[in-house]
């Protein structure tokens, strides 16, 4: 009933009473009568109706009311993020109400200010998202007093005397938020002692408690390991396709310990190719329901930072029994496919299999095969397969751009530091044919995976990437017109192959990196669900995560599935109703861990970024306007460090021109836009706020006719 309710306030546009809801859903008993006051009464305590004062309701974002969440920042002000509206509500700080950082909010909508945004104040807050918060504790008196490291949270937690379980000044903390003190002020306890804030590490270990993330596996976990060999039996072979004889290897990053996937081709006598990619069979140890699944699922992937991973498993299973290492047998699930000239699948099985990797390969290393022709020791008798594997690359790589497969080529940053964690060097990432090779390896098999279950109809888990909002893309075509850039493709249809079309267009622009960044960011959020509704940025139909079962746990969930449905044959209704229902939960719960693990690793970056741009204070470096606002511009550096050059310190007074996304001085007439190359001086640099300010000294002249400025990241 709740469903039919929900819909008839959706067709109705407007408020309706109990007696016309009692009338349209056509009640006929007193039972059925007060089912609805009671879902009626239970709607309105989460706010997902509005219960007007003319006693009648109405869907919530139909009403005067707004429900969302609450993003603020250290300025003291924030926004309402309300679902399915684009527009956010500002909201100043007078009018938070005791709201904070990511809190369920009831807000009201006050007036439209001059700039054109819509001003709120928080009536309610719904739910409190945070729990706990990591900050640096002092003492007086004996009270601990706890500052929260993030600075959009402007409160204290006190800790009471003879609570502080050994935390000393300078230590950095996790702390359980109690009950609200004062104003601006909660009581807490200690969870966790970090460390102190000066010892090596304990700077990126308080980010990483910030996302509520554990570095540590519980005991019950730890437990279970003792169980699990660390070795392949006989027992674990039973009804496995034996494929140890096989030429099947690994490719992966210099220092990469848990490795998911292996591969192995060859060219079969009708011209066709035979790939093979196998990837480690987690599930055949880490049983569902089990506290080892249970951590898993609720970890949901592995973090990677900067000088250390925070795995999804214990290293034990990501780094032993279940990681692909050479010359050692392990279990595998294998997909098998024929493919033809044109990338396509002609035939294919999906087993299980025990694989022996013969060699463990790096990228630098197959690059030096491919890209150079230069043979590493140890790689002489798979140089052949190399060459084999780079030529069905290219043909699934033509295959998906003919499709309309989207490279926004996007530049990595990778940040070198030394035993202590302090940064030494930022360099790009390099990706070679090696690195594609995988991916195009990668992908083919997780769509040949998905196709499969999804044509069996039966309950599954996709990687979904949705169509892009069409106001987001022309919204962004009316600013790279603003830049002199007019583009006359088709845009009325969004589909994959027009935003191919736009990256081409933009491809010998001078701001192509920047504009490719900006483009990226205006389409959806890839996530996990259990309808297939595609990929749009891979322009693919049906598409999962099949090949990283070590350190995703959506992968771990796929291979559990195919085990239940095409190993075992277990295809009940009960078996369907249990995944039904429990595929939901993991698809969120993936996808909210999937972000809580990218924003835990971008600001581990910006940190150490920031520290290491605290070394280089006075130096000059090249780079270009990423983005302008009404305060100043923000210049990437060509090692992707970014830093904000503030109008107050330029050498005019600059106006601020939203349309063209720039800035103009008024006496000299000096303008500055996204895409211009500037020199800047670092001006000034903090780890703490993870900020870095430049002041520019010149612009840079690009030369038109190579759209090359020849420069070099430090000059």
């Amino acid at each position: 009933m709740k469903d039919r309710i929900l819909k008839i306030l959706e067709e109705a546009g407007k408020a309706l009473s109990l007696e016309e809801l009692d009338h349209i859903l056509g009640l006929k008993t007193s039972e059925e009568y007060l089912e609805l006051t009671n879902i009626i009464r239970s709607l309105c305590s989460d706010y997902t109706i509005y219960h007007s004062n003319k006693d009648c309701y109405m869907l919530m974002d139909k009403g005067p009311l707004k429900k969302g969440i609450l993003r603020s920042n250290k300025r003291g002000y924030g926004f309402v993020e309300i679902e399915n509206q684009e527009e956010d509500i500002y909201i100043s700080e007078e009018n938070m109400n005791g709201a904070i950082h990511n809190d369920h909010v009831l807000v009201e909508e006050l007036h439209r200010k001059k700039d054109g945004r819509i001003e709120g104040r928080v009536l309610k807050i719904v739910k409190r998202e945070l729990q706990s918060v990591v900050g640096e504790i002092s003492f007086k008196k004996k009270i601990g007093v706890v500052t929260p490291d993030d600075s959009k949270l402007h409160f204290k937690v006190i800790i009471p005397k003879g609570q502080a379980k050994g935390a000393v000044d300078g230590h950095k903390v996790l702390v359980n938020i109690l009950s609200q003190s004062k104003e601006n002020s909660y009581r807490g306890e200690i969870v966790k002692i970090l460390g102190h804030k000066n010892d090596p590490g304990v700077d990126i270990l308080s980010i990483v408690y910030k996302y509520d993330i554990e570095d540590t596996f519980p005991d019950e976990v730890i437990k279970e390991l003792e169980d699990i060999k660390d070795e392949v039996s006989a027992d674990d072979k039973n009804g496995r396709r034996d494929l140890t004889n096989e030429c099947i290897f690994t490719i992966d990053g210099d220092d990469t310990k848990d490795i998911d996937d292996a591969i192995s081709i060859e060219k079969i006598a009708n011209g066709n190719y035979k790939l093979g990619v196998h990837i480690a069979d987690v599930s055949y140890y880490v049983k569902e329901g089990t506290a080892l699944d249970n951590d898993a699922m609720n970890r949901g992937t592995s973090v990677y930072l900067v000088d250390r991973v925070i795995p999804m498993l214990p290293h034990q299973l990501s780094n032993g029994i279940c990681s692909l290492n050479p010359n050692v047998e392990r279990l595998a699930i294998s997909c098998v496919m024929e493919i033809d000239s044109n990338g396509n699948i002609k035939d294919y099985e999906i087993f299980e299999s025990v694989i022996k990797s013969r060699i463990q390969m790096t990228y630098k290393k197959v690059n030096s095969v491919l890209e150079d022709n230069v043979v590493p020791v140890g790689y002489e008798e798979y140089a052949d397969k190399l060459y084999l594997m780079e030529d069905l690359a290219k043909i699934l790589r033509k295959a998906k751009l003919n499709r309309g497969y989207l490279d926004f080529d996007v530049d990595e940053a990778k940040i070198l530091v030394d035993d202590n964690c302090h940064p030494t060097d930022i360099v790009l990432r390099n990706r070679g044919i090696g690195e594609n090779l995988i991916e195009d390896f990668m992908i083919i098999a997780n769509e040949c995976v998905a196709s499969h279950i999804f044509f069996m109809e039966l309950p599954f888990i996709y990687r979904v990437h949705e169509y892009p909002k069409e106001e987001k893309i022309h919204e962004f075509l009316s600013f790279i017109s603003s830049l002199g850039y007019v583009y006359h493709g088709n845009m009325k249809d969004t589909n994959p192959k027009s935003i191919q079309k736009l990256l081409d267009f933009l491809k010998d622009k001078k701001e192509f990196k920047i504009l490719s960044s900006l483009l990226l960011r205006n389409m959806q959020k890839a996530v996990y669900r259990p309808e297939n509704l595609g990929h749009y940025g891979l322009a693919s139909k049906c598409y999962t995560h099949f090949t990283s079962p070590i350190r995703r746990y959506p992968d771990t969930t796929v291979h559990r599935l195919l085990r239940t449905y095409l190993f075992n044959g277990d295809m009940s209704s009960e078996t369907i109703r249990h995944w039904q229902e429990k595929l939901v939960f993991i698809g969120e719960n993936s996808s909210a861990r999937e972000r809580a693990s990218i924003n835990c690793e971008r600001e581990v970056e910006d940190m150490k970024m920031a520290e290491y741009m605290e070394d280089h204070i006075g130096e000059k470096f090249e780079g270009m306007i990423s983005s302008v606002t009404n305060f100043g511009l923000f210049i990437e550096l060509d090692n992707l460090v970014e830093g904000l050059c503030r109008l107050s310190d330029m050498d005019d007074f600059y106006h601020y021109d939203e349309v063209t996304m720039s800035v103009i001085g008024e006496r000299k007439k000096k303008k500055y836009t996204i895409g211009d190359r500037v020199v800047v001086r670092v001006k000034s640099a903090s780890k703490e706020e993870q900020t870095i300010d430049f002041e520019i000294l010149s612009k840079v002249e690009v030369d038109v006719d190579s759209n090359e400025s020849g420069s070099k990241t430090n000059i």
